[in-house]
């Protein structure tokens, strides 16, 4: 992906006005730009740079208006976090000079930031756990909760997801390449729970086998997959995090990431075997 223009537009709502640039290509990062008293809130650690007149406060939860002034309200948006296996904290990045002031963040893994305007998708939009990288101040980050009991209980990576509500830019991170699919009412697409990187709350979401037995012991797809039924939108990731770690850590083995049997016979046989050539 070449380098986006900046992107500007205003609107009346409840967030803040952001402008912002995605950078690179395998590895992007994301720069956004702040006028006096506005405010971007991200993932604890995503930060790569910012100005000095950018201002770093670290909140309970999601720092959004919607998780209350009380502290029970804050407490209730940090919990929800933790459920989705995220940090309690965020950090909202707040301009407090004149100008302009730019603040950046990266996505921890190879793939593509996608900024997409809540508004634009009824408010709300449903994504993988990790996915959330930052957002204009005012988006809520809560749990979004399986209506099923089958995947409620066997969803896997695809169990607990994210639910982002509000009108404004997030900025989501994606492994690999994406794509983005239009259902129309009606179609259905099965997706690897792990690729299923997000989908818009009038697309279904449940779970179906992936068939007999034979399938699920020697397939290697896992036992279930994601069912999604239109209308609506989907966007896919080729490499989730959780397949590229697995991935690695098959690689490493146990002699700690030394293939010791590598320069004999034995151990190329043990690499093709693994998958290794």
């Amino acid at each position: 992906m070449a380098q986006s223009p900046w992107h500007h537009e205003r609107s009346a709502g409840i967030t803040d006005d952001i402008d912002f640039e995605i950078k690179g290509q395998e590895l992007q990062f994301l720069e956004i730009e702040l006028d006096p008293g506005e405010s971007a809130v991200a993932e604890a650690g995503a930060m790569v740079w910012k100005d000095a007149n950018v201002g770093m406060t670290t909140v309970f939860g999601d720092g959004s208006n919607a998780a209350g002034g009380g502290f029970m309200g804050k407490l209730l948006g940090a919990g929800k976090r933790l459920l989705t296996g995220e940090s309690l904290f965020t950090t909202v990045f707040t301009h407090n000079g004149r100008g302009k002031a730019r603040v950046a963040f990266a996505s921890p893994t190879p793939g593509a930031i996608l900024p997409l305007k809540l508004a634009d998708y009824g408010g709300q939009l449903i994504c993988q756990k990790d996915s959330f990288l930052a957002a204009a101040k005012g988006v809520s980050i809560g749990i979004y909760f399986q209506q099923r009991i089958m995947t409620g209980l066997f969803g896997g990576e695809g169990f607990i997801m994210q639910k982002l509500d509000g009108d404004g830019w997030v900025f989501v991170q994606m492994g690999g390449t994406v794509v983005e699919r239009e259902l129309r009412a009606g179609e259905e697409l099965h997706v690897d729970t792990g690729c299923l990187a997000a989908f818009t709350p009038d697309v279904t979401f449940d779970l179906v086998t992936v068939g007999g037995v034979k399938s699920m012991l020697f397939a290697g797809e896992g036992v279930f997959f994601a069912r999604l039924r239109g209308p609506g939108k989907v966007w896919i990731q080729s490499l989730p995090f959780s397949r590229l770690a697995g991935r690695m850590l098959a690689a490493a083995g146990s002699s700690g990431g030394q293939n010791r049997g590598q320069s004999s016979i034995l151990g190329g046989i043990g690499g093709i075997i693994g998958g290794n050539d």
